[in-house]
């Protein structure tokens, strides 16, 4: 074989191995690809975040292979060992990486369906309106005033493109893990559902800044419902009035109109005040058994309380916390 052949094979040898197998990106990053996302957009993250050595060899593959046409939605690797074919391949087929996603400390179902949207490709208004559809909460065995007692705080993998309602599948799932027959079996003999647990554990949460006093402070609540005594549980009057900021809980505001007023109506609240952690969840299941039905905010303001058998006991304890909070002009 002639000189200038072999040179010009290994000419062709060289530019096929650059256009579709030399490693092509100077940065490991991920690439998301939503229904928005242009082939344009995509190949300028590819050369900024993903510091694509020779762009134009992408481009030229891309359209070799008709990829703009095939663009699939999804979260996807960018390594740096990659080389064109082999991202293209994964892109074309949709062959996306899992994303972790995580939901912690969140009161209201707005917010929610707002870190949620932030993790996932589906926006808050999408999944708001699932947590609105009541015959659609009920196939699910929950109401729409219930429903965020189905998300489990924790770390979950998922796929970015997932959509809501397979999102919504798949924490009915977590959730029925989550309830195995431990778990079942406990609350069955506290006489609560799952459900009742979790509204319950939610107000527990709000009650306390102690995670150590959750048990403690369940064991009230708990005697309390066996007294058929109201819960009398200020973060819910809080909750009805849609205000978490007071301080101060005054008399006006327990005369409020609302299932969620414990201290108007008997009972747990029609749904959570928050979505409450495992850790709090499982201090329920395995609170306290004691026999105080009062408790009073610290006068030291840790957070933590003081408990009480009486009223009286009670009252002592309610007065030192007022002076206290007379002494710091808290209204």
């Amino acid at each position: 074989m002639k000189k200038g052949v072999l040179i010009a094979v290994g000419v062709i040898v060289v530019v096929v191995w650059l256009l579709t197998l030399a490693p092509n990106f100077g940065r490991s990053t991920y690439v998301y690809v939503d229904e928005s996302k242009s082939f344009s957009n995509l190949y300028a993250q590819l050369k900024d975040s993903a510091h694509c050595r020779i762009p134009f060899t992408f481009r030229f593959m891309a359209a070799l292979v008709k990829y703009p046409g095939k663009m699939q939605t999804g979260r996807y690797e960018v390594s740096r060992t990659m080389g064109n074919f082999q991202l293209l391949r994964h892109l074309a087929g949709g062959h996306q990486t899992a994303t972790r996603i995580t939901f912690n400390n969140i009161r209201l179902r707005q917010d929610l369906a707002n870190r949620l949207s932030e993790q996932l490709m589906m926006s808050a208004d999408d999944i708001m309106t699932l947590f609105k559809d009541s015959l659609y909460c009920d196939s699910l065995g929950f109401t729409t005033e219930t429903i965020n007692a189905m998300f489990i705080p924790n770390t979950y993998e998922v796929y970015w493109n997932i959509t809501p309602r397979k999102l919504m599948s798949r924490m009915k799932k977590e959730y029925d893990a989550f309830w195995n027959p431990s778990r079942l079996a406990k609350a069955k003999a506290m006489g609560l559902t799952p459900i009742q647990v979790s509204i319950l554990a939610s107000i527990v949460e709000e009650e306390t800044a102690s995670p150590d006093e959750y048990s403690m402070v369940a064991g009230v609540y708990l005697n309390r419902m066996k007294q058929d005594m109201p819960l009398q549980a200020d973060p819910t009057i809080k909750f009805a009035i849609g205000d978490f900021s007071i301080k101060r809980i005054l008399y006006e505001y327990l005369q409020v109109e609302s299932p969620y007023n414990t201290y108007k109506y008997k009972g747990l609240p029609p749904g959570p005040l928050r979505t409450p952690s495992i850790k709090t969840i499982d201090a329920v299941l395995n609170y306290t058994h004691h026999d105080y039905v009062y408790m009073c905010a610290k006068d030291d303001f840790s957070g933590r309380h003081n408990y009480a058998r009486t009223l009286a006991e009670h009252h002592l304890n309610a007065v030192r916390y007022q002076a206290a909070l007379d002494a710091r002009q808290i209204r």
